[in-house]
């Protein structure tokens, strides 16, 4: 049943996966919506949703280095995520079984 089933299945899984990594309440909210910076060589780290949230408040001014910093990472997030879409159709194309 699995063999018959796995292009269905990376068809639901893929395009969730991409869809949380895009979430930007999901992820603002346990992030803190503030990283810190300490001397800890092993940071915690901010995802991209929740910089962007975080950065774009409405006061950056227009033609800083903030704000080209916030398109830059929203065209890597669409790329990263138009990415995960494709490779999902590509799997499921591959994986479909045809039934008579």
């Amino acid at each position: 049943m699995l063999p018959a089933a796995i292009s269905r299945i990376t068809a639901a899984l893929l395009p969730a996966v991409s869809r949380a990594i895009g979430a930007t309440p999901g992820v603002l909210m346990p992030a803190g919506a503030r990283p810190t910076l300490t001397v800890d060589p092993t940071p915690p780290e901010q995802p991209m949703t929740a910089y962007i949230g975080q950065t774009a408040t409405g006061d950056i001014a227009t033609g800083t280095v903030d704000y080209y910093t916030i398109f830059a990472v929203g065209g890597l997030l669409f790329v990263l995520t138009l990415g995960m879409n494709l490779l999902a159709v590509r799997l499921v194309r591959r994986f479909r079984e045809v039934y008579e």
